[in-house]
């Protein structure tokens, strides 16, 4: 997994979570399904990297 790819996903999540929990101060329902979906996001950014990962593992 490259280093940016890692650091972007990374950032996509603390965003998520920041804008997650301004939505439970705010009482913003959208906010908080808005930072659930990039929390996600990055969890899938994550899995396509590890994907890439095993198979350059595998390929070398």
């Amino acid at each position: 997994m490259s280093i940016e790819d890692r650091a972007k996903a990374v950032a996509k999540n603390i965003e998520g979570k920041a804008q997650e929990a301004l939505g439970n101060v705010t009482g913003d329902p959208e906010d908080k399904a808005e930072g659930k979906a990039k929390q996600a996001e990055s969890q899938v950014r994550h899995g396509v990297e590890d994907v890439k990962d095993e198979v350059k593992k595998n390929l070398d």
